[in-house]
């Protein structure tokens, strides 16, 4: 696919997907939405790592809603149905670790789009709403199922309704990200994470996702089945035997990530 919308790189295993629509602070588009989960796909064939972010001084600003004079035509349901779940679907899933970098503000679906990423990384400088009942509709793109397990049911709830700006360092005290961090060095920060993870155990890092999500379904007794069960799959994996090597040899790993 010729990308318009977003830009893609692999570097040093490192797959870098930019929102490209800086005019429009990368609003999802449906061109964008396809392209977003062809590249994603396309990571976890070359790359140990994805890192999404945005172009410009935004991250995302959701849905674009084009013309208002259109806006009562548009199918909602069959355009979450149709182009949102398989984006959603193809971050979450990923068979690599994902960071999203939110570099600005992030707004609507495209607060939950970086919520979907395994980690998200924030500069101090953006910001997280929740806009929809701004424009009368309820979160989606996943926000009903990723907030309350992030932050709990009544910081969903009063994010939800209220549509406030949430700082970037609000977020992080709250649960809702892993780390918000100074603009100055942003993207350097990121990027360090991100080579962090491509060096990484690639196959305990999908466990760890694995077993992860597994327990909030799962009572104690299935949780430790599910433990036993990928972790019986670690203990065949070549990064296993060279991270026992390693720590006999005193000396740091070199993971092939398999």
């Amino acid at each position: 696919m010729e990308y318009q919308a977003i830009k893609y790189a692999v570097r040093e295993d490192v797959a870098i997907l930019t929102l490209a629509r800086p005019d429009v602070m990368n609003a999802l588009s449906t061109q964008m939405r396809a392209e977003i989960t062809h590249a994603v796909k396309a990571a976890e064939r070359e790359a140990r790592c994805l890192v999404i972010t945005g172009q410009g001084r935004a991250f995302c600003s959701g849905q674009d809603l084009g013309d208002r004079a259109n806006v009562a035509n548009i199918d909602l349901e069959r355009t979450l149905r149709d182009e949102y779940v398989p984006m959603l679907r193809a971050i979450f899933d990923c068979r690599v670790p994902t960071i999203a970098a939110v570099n600005g503000p992030a707004a609507g679906a495209g607060a939950n789009l970086a919520l979907a990423a395994d980690v998200v990384i924030a500069a101090e400088g953006a910001v997280f709403i929740q806009a929809f009942t701004r424009i009368g509709l309820i979160p989606d793109a996943g926000g009903t199922w990723w907030l309350p397990r992030q932050v709990g049911a009544a910081k969903a709830m009063g994010m939800a309704l209220f549509a406030d700006k949430v700082t970037a360092g609000e977020a992080d005290r709250m649960g809702l990200i892993w780390e918000a961090v100074p603009d100055e060095g942003f993207a350097q920060h990121w990027w360090d994470r991100a080579r962090h993870l491509a060096c990484g155990p690639t196959e305990a890092y999908r466990g760890v996702k694995e077993a992860i999500r597994g327990a909030w379904g799962n009572g104690l007794e299935d949780q430790l089945a599910l433990e036993a069960r990928v972790q019986g799959r670690m203990g065949a994996t070549r990064d296993f035997k060279e991270g026992v090597v390693a720590f006999a040899e005193k000396r740091p790993p070199a993971f092939e990530g398999r």
